[in-house]
């Protein structure tokens, strides 16, 4: 299993803190120890780190009030959305709180003529969407699982209709957050858009709680399409699929997603979900539109795909099979555990221009078995980012140590075709090596900065983002 350093400990701190919230918030802070490792450690394959405590908040006063309790005594506070993150973002390797938001899940306002709504942070993606279903909106982001909106704000999410409505970055207007001093910051307005000063939305996007406790957030919505439709369609080999996706992005056809599944992941989908794909790799698309609209993007990628060998091209409408389809995409990791039952997934995630997606999955696959290393490969390609899931004995520990190996040689790889060592499952602690070989030093030195200007005394989720801790 990975090795995570623990960070310093405020021993003194932490008890003091401890009996003053336990008196303010009694059975909603909670310290058994199945719970506080629920709450340090979930889908990652990393240590388990703990928090002394977790509390459940139920407003952006009662965070103010925490924040500046632990602020006072000098006591790392780390949020919690749902814990699906995979890069360790929830481990508290200095001890401290956990605020889990989840009970903060309130939509506070729709505005349908302006196609936003403000929410807490607990509010999941899926409750959302059916809030927002008689409106005719929706919210486009889907990283898959159903995750909290705050932690997806916090880790930048994206997912599968990134290629058409991007990302996290690009669907938050405005929010507030709770800084470590315990004021509450607003970082803009509900206005579509603004040149008032710092952009310090996207600043607090991606910014893994070490900036600030996000409370509340106004989101961008689209328009239910009119019509929707999904395909299928296999190719020989990755390489093939690949360039079919470069050719359908520079074509300008207006995909809303775009989903790659290698060999492995379309044998494991087959068997988990009951599908009869075939077991080659193969794209998995979503077109929407009008009615006309939508068959004639189907029939363009077509078209685009036949020239690079695709086959079995297939494209519906129905609702039922689109979804059966979806499902099975989003259960994919775990349709994958049955290809080495047992085995623990390591899920990593790299991004590349579109236009070497081709050199760099062909490239994963081959080093993979080169190291003899189960890896299927999924990933979201209409951008250019995917994820390989690696599938090892965690009692092995020559099967570890050579499976880090591989993810260290992808995002060096990755980085080195002027790509990223994640397109989105952030930095947390499992990818804190990398960030510097990305961005350099100075690049670091302003994070560091920034960092050191909003939480002087580095209590805020301490020891993510490969930030250096004092």
């Amino acid at each position: 299993m990975a090795l995570l350093a623990d960070l310093p400990r405020n021993e003194d701190g932490i008890a003091t803190a401890l009996g003053i919230l336990t008196q303010r918030f009694g059975a909603r802070l909670e310290t058994g120890q199945a719970l506080r490792e629920q709450h340090g450690h979930t889908t990652t394959w990393l240590r388990n780190q703990p928090p002394d405590a977790v509390i459940f908040a139920q407003s952006t006063e009662e965070v103010q009030e925490i924040m500046r309790i632990c602020a006072t005594h000098q006591v790392p506070v780390i949020p919690f959305g749902t814990g699906t993150s995979l890069e360790g973002h929830v481990n508290a390797p200095a001890g401290g709180i956990c605020i889990d938001l989840s009970q903060m899940n309130s939509i506070l306002a729709v505005h349908p003529e302006d196609m936003d709504v403000v929410i807490q942070p607990g509010v999941t993606r899926k409750a959302l969407n059916t809030y927002l279903r008689d409106t005719g909106l929706f919210f486009p982001i889907d990283p898959g699982a159903d995750a909290s909106l705050g932690g997806m704000a916090a880790t930048n999410a994206s997912g599968t209709n990134a290629v058409r409505y991007g990302t996290m970055k690009d669907n938050v207007l405005a929010l507030k957050a709770v800084l470590a001093s315990g004021e509450v910051l607003k970082t803009a307005a509900r206005a579509r858009k603004t040149s008032a000063g710092y952009d310090l939305t996207r600043l607090m996007v991606g910014s893994e709680g070490t900036l600030g406790l996000i409370t509340e957030i106004t989101l961008r919505l689209q328009g239910i399409p009119e019509a929707t439709s999904a395909a299928t369609c296999s190719f020989g080999s990755v390489e093939a699929a690949c360039n079919t996706v470069i050719a359908t992005i520079q074509y300008g056809l207006p995909v809303a997603r775009i989903e790659l599944l290698d060999a492995l992941t379309v044998q494991a989908v087959n068997a988990y979900s009951k599908l009869t794909l075939p077991e080659t790799p193969l794209l998995l698309l979503e077109f929407h539109g009008s009615p006309r609209g939508v068959q004639e993007q189907a029939d363009a990628f077509g078209e685009i795909a036949e020239e690079f060998g695709g086959h079995d091209f297939q494209a519906t409408a129905r609702e039922e099979d689109r979804n059966r389809l979806w499902q099975a995409r989003h259960d994919a990791y775990w349709a994958s555990l049955a290809l080495r039952p047992g085995a623990k997934a390591i899920s990593t995630d790299v991004c590349v221009p579109v236009s070497r997606l081709a050199d760099c999955v062909t490239a994963a696959q081959e080093k993979a078995a080169e190291m003899g290393i189960t890896a299927p490969v999924v990933g979201h390609v209409g951008d250019g980012n995917f994820h390989v899931l690696l599938l090892i004995d965690i009692e092995d520990s020559a099967e570890v140590a050579r499976s880090e190996t591989y993810i260290g040689w992808l995002n060096d790889l990755a980085i080195s075709m002027d790509g990223t060592c994640t397109g989105e499952h952030g930095i947390g602690q499992g990818k804190a090596q990398y960030l510097v070989r990305e961005l350099g030093d100075p690049a670091m030195t302003a994070m560091a900065a920034i960092k050191s200007a909003l939480d002087p005394l580095n209590i805020l989720n301490p020891g993510k983002t490969g930030l250096p801790s004092p």
